[in-house]
């Protein structure tokens, strides 16, 4: 799942990337940074991408996910740092929706 996502990812990133005036180095691939120190994304650039990754996982997973929450933003270490970070957060996400709650 995660190599699925990294794919979605890098695919959204290489077809935002003649709009940004920094690209994302997709040839990177997970390593390549999104946001933050060094990062080609600015706040804009990140909310676009991650409207569209959210879009994409729902529709290639049938589930929906909000990625920009409080448990995102209060993380020592932004899951929106690169593509890797990124695809672990929604593998996480997926993964706790999908273990039933304890009674």
């Amino acid at each position: 799942m995660k190599a699925e996502l990294v794919e979605i990812i890098l695919q959204l990133c290489a077809a935002q990337n003649p709009s940004l005036p920094r690209p994302v180095l997709v040839e990177q691939r997970g390593e390549a940074q999104l946001y933050g120190r060094g990062g080609p994304l600015d706040s804009l650039g990140l909310v676009s991408l991650i409207v569209e990754v959210e879009a994409a996982v729902e529709d290639r997973f049938g589930q929906s996910v909000v990625l920009a929450d409080e448990r995102a933003l209060s993380q020592h270490r932004s899951p929106f740092r690169t593509v890797d970070a990124l695809a672990d957060y929604i593998v996480a996400m997926l993964a706790e929706r999908s273990v039933p709650p304890t009674p």
